[in-house]
């Protein structure tokens, strides 16, 4: 790809940008502010795609040509939508009601082609199942810090508190951008990735989003 044409990264978020790296595409970091405002709707797959592409539309306003790929993660559980807590007791309030509990984790991913407005989507859904984790474990992670950039204050790469039991689906959507899927809406949009070059996780072999 020409350095004029370089893939943008409408993302702030630092695992984001690590996973995206394994993919072996040249880009640049552009992060950009939008209302990360779950709206009225309850379904994490339609909150996810929408803040996702609000934010590649965000990021064509500041360049009318490069190809841009967006994310948004989502957690939701019991009818409600959680987001990156908003301060220390908001995590505590999230960990807590999602503690020994299954829910479901959406991260969209989404491509702006190279000098278009039109999008290319996908939105895996994972769920996921948390440990029994104590309120002093809760406490520790907080502590650190950890929470408080991340949907539904965890993240399931955490070696203090460890809060997944088990989940089923992609792990790195889990994380925050499902590689597969990348990979997917990448190709579709004429960003070609070489999947024998990807530098994959452990866990990419077994994704049910795994193609040959």
């Amino acid at each position: 790809m020409p350095d004029v044409a370089r893939l943008i990264l409408a993302s702030a978020s630092p695992r984001r940008k690590e996973l995206l790296e394994r993919l072996g595409v040249r880009f640049d970091v552009r992060p950009v502010e939008i209302a990360e405002d779950a709206g009225l709707s309850k379904d994490p797959q339609i909150v996810a795609s929408r803040l996702a592409r609000a934010k590649a539309e965000a990021a064509r306003l500041a360049d009318e040509q490069a190809p841009i790929l967006a994310a948004d993660t989502v957690v939701a559980f019991g009818g409600r939508i959680f987001g990156k807590p908003a301060d220390a007791g908001e995590a505590r309030e999230m960990l807590r009601t999602l503690r020994g509990r299954t829910h479901e984790v959406v991260s969209a991913v989404v491509v702006m082609p190279l000098g278009q407005r039109s999008l290319i989507a996908r939105q895996p859904l994972t769920e996921v199942t948390m440990r029994e984790y104590g309120d002093d474990e809760i406490e520790a992670s907080i502590a650190h810090g950890y929470p408080l950039d991340k949907a539904g204050a965890y993240g399931i790469q955490d070696e203090l508190l460890r809060p997944v039991e088990r989940y089923e689906g992609c792990y790195c959507n889990v994380i925050g951008l499902s590689l597969w899927a990348a990979i997917e809406v990448l190709r579709k949009a004429g960003e070609g990735v070489a999947v024998e070059s990807v530098d994959f996780l452990p866990q990419c072999a077994s994704c049910p989003l795994a193609r040959p």
